[in-house]
């Protein structure tokens, strides 16, 4: 298991404050879970949630339409 597989990213205001790393995709989802949680309520807030070996996006909050 790559322990940094899932990357967990916090933008606010265009800059990035805040990143996670995880090998689990199960405990990464919930990770970002508690940061949208978290952090929702602060303008311009930007989450993001990416598999580093596909690099894929999996998931964003705000969701893109």
């Amino acid at each position: 298991m790559n322990p940094n597989r899932y990357h967990l990213t916090r933008i606010t205001a265009g800059r990035t404050v805040q990143h996670g790393w995880w090998g689990s995709e199960v405990i990464a989802r919930r990770k970002f879970s508690a940061w949208v949680g978290s952090y929702s309520a602060i303008p311009d807030t930007r989450i993001t949630l990416a598999d580093e070996e596909t690099g894929e996006t999996l998931t964003t909050w705000p969701s893109e339409a």
